[in-house]
């Protein structure tokens, strides 16, 4: 099994009415739930551990998991209100507005003895549980149990607006980066956090510090990553017409998890053992999921029906 750890909320989207006039739509997401119901919907066994309500919304995120074949039985179920984010895009991009205060995403605990770590391929956690101090400490001590025989992926998916204070969240960011095998993130995080854009640099210093794979990716300019044995790999992004790009990324996290998890490659004595043709290939196929993503609106990653003849074709 795999685990992604954090964030479930539901996000109003913007919509159209019969009439023409400017709407909202809810829809269920958040990074992390994201990546679990991507893993899902691709086929590999997943769970999800974060705060889910018990309100209206929060059936709602839970019904949409269990749609996907998202396990919850370690999730933290709580009658704090869901977190809310409204979404505008802005040339191309999405931006957030959190309604994120005294909520079932902050207020989660980690099940401590409950998850047989032994049996869980992958840990995959980041995005906005990390910003407040109690989800980023139950993040941290399920990491320290679970790090032992489970690969640790993060990707940070930085919000800003969330961030009080940006020199203590970065220092956070570095710590959770530091104590992960894989490491994903967008070039806007990425700038977000280092300020430049000198990938190559970044990846020199992770690999030498431990990690086993880092992976930058740049929308319509395809994905970077570095790796200890495959070396640098660079692939393309599918051109498609754009709806929105709301949960692209949380897609392409999940096909990477998905891909190195169906090549045999997740596992952490198996990661450092990955290949140049397949890290290509794991990389090639989580662009053209976040593609697909990308073309329709909300998060809405595909099911591996939709998927199976790309996979065959990047072989």
């Amino acid at each position: 099994m795999i685990l992604s750890c954090g964030d479930a909320l539901i996000d109003f989207v913007p919509a159209t009415t019969n009439q023409g006039r400017d709407a909202l739509m809810p829809a269920v997401g958040g990074s992390c739930l994201n990546v679990a119901v991507g893993l899902a919907r691709l086929g590999a066994p997943t769970g999800f551990v974060g705060g889910v309500s018990t309100d209206l919304f929060g059936s709602m995120i839970a019904d949409h998991a269990a749609a996907s074949n998202v396990n919850l039985r370690y999730a933290t179920r709580g009658d704090d209100q869901t977190t809310l984010a409204f979404v505008r895009i802005v040339a191309g991009e999405s931006h957030y507005a959190f309604y994120d205060a005294a909520t079932a995403a902050r207020n989660w605990a980690y099940p401590r003895g409950r998850i047989p770590f032994e049996t869980i391929d992958a840990v995959h956690v980041g995005s906005t549980t990390l910003v407040h101090d109690q989800g980023a400490a139950e993040t941290e001590a399920m990491i320290a149990d679970a790090s032992r025989t489970a690969t640790i992926s993060f990707d940070p998916n930085c919000r800003p607006n969330l961030v009080k204070d940006k020199v203590a969240y970065q220092a956070r960011m570095e710590a959770f980066a530091a104590q992960a095998d894989m490491i994903k993130m967008s070039d806007v995080d990425f700038d977000y956090l280092h300020g430049h854009d000198r990938y190559a640099e970044r990846a020199e210093a992770l690999l030498a510090a431990g990690s086993k794979l880092f992976v930058v990716t740049r929308g319509p300019k395809g994905a970077l990553a570095w790796h200890r044995t495959a070396g640098a790999v660079e692939v393309a992004a599918p051109a498609i017409t754009v709806v929105d790009t709301i949960g692209a990324g949380d897609s392409f996290q999940a096909a990477l998890l998905f891909a190195l998890h169906k090549q045999g490659r997740l596992r952490k004595a198996e990661l450092p053992m990955m290949t140049e043709a397949e890290l290509r290939r794991a990389l090639s196929f989580a662009a053209v999921c976040a593609a697909v993503t990308c073309t329709r609106p909300g998060a809405d990653p595909p099911h591996w029906s939709e998927m199976a003849a790309n996979w065959d074709a990047l072989a």
